[in-house]
């Protein structure tokens, strides 16, 4: 796929069309899987925050699928990627001195993110 012309940028913004785009693939995760943010430390820009990774999570929610941000930020082709909201416990995040009831929603992309065992 193509990048997005200007005027379907323009439309995307003004809320006119989406930018979802369909997949042949299923997703990989349904809400209520455990995963693990992947620990990987790739070479250029990267939306994976390294707070979070090799933490684990829980999808909770399947937002559909889009153009991968981190190929098209280094200007390569679009490649198509299901983006998952994942709920992270604070406590795995930053350790027992935050409060027990705390958690972060972070959205991962599909390569970020592989099956907890």
């Amino acid at each position: 796929m193509p990048s997005h012309p200007k005027a379907l940028l323009r439309d995307v913004a003004n809320g006119g069309k989406s930018a979802r785009a369909e997949a042949p693939d299923p997703p990989r995760f349904t809400v209520g899987d455990r995963v693990i943010a992947r620990n990987i430390t790739p070479t250029g820009h990267t939306r994976l925050p390294r707070y979070v990774r090799g933490k684990h999570g829980v999808v909770h929610r399947h937002h559909g699928v889009f153009a991968f941000a981190d190929t098209r930020a280094h200007g390569l082709r679009d490649q198509l990627q299901h983006l998952y909201s994942v709920r992270f416990e604070a406590r795995e995040l930053w350790g027992e001195s935050v409060p027990q009831r705390d958690a972060m929603y972070l959205d991962m992309w599909d390569s970020y993110v592989e099956p907890a065992l």
